[in-house]
């Protein structure tokens, strides 16, 4: 990754530009990253991670909804019993 300060990424803007579509680079504001600049495609990999992450939040909280409401039995034992590793391989199985 490169990084440059606000002052230089204004000077370089166009060739910032450029190289960010081998890497990505950093913008830094008084020595904190204050953006970055990226690819389409880095941008459109983070839409979509975004988008899977929130597609699987609902459908977990569906889930969750559901089985407050079927708190009898079985179901309620179940999920009472869900570990990290399962609820993950849920969300991985729902991509």
């Amino acid at each position: 990754m490169v990084k440059v300060t606000s002052v230089e990424a204004q000077n370089r803007f166009g060739q910032l530009i450029d190289m960010a579509q081998r890497e990505t680079v950093s913008v830094t504001r008084h020595g904190r990253t204050a953006a970055f600049i990226v690819s389409p495609q880095d941008m459109e990999e983070l839409l979509d991670a975004r988008r899977r992450r929130s597609r699987a939040v609902t459908e977990l909280e569906a889930w969750a909804a559901k089985a407050a409401k079927d708190r009898s039995g079985a179901q309620a034992a179940a999920a009472g019993e869900l570990t990290d590793e399962d609820v993950n391989r849920m969300v991985h199985a729902a991509r």
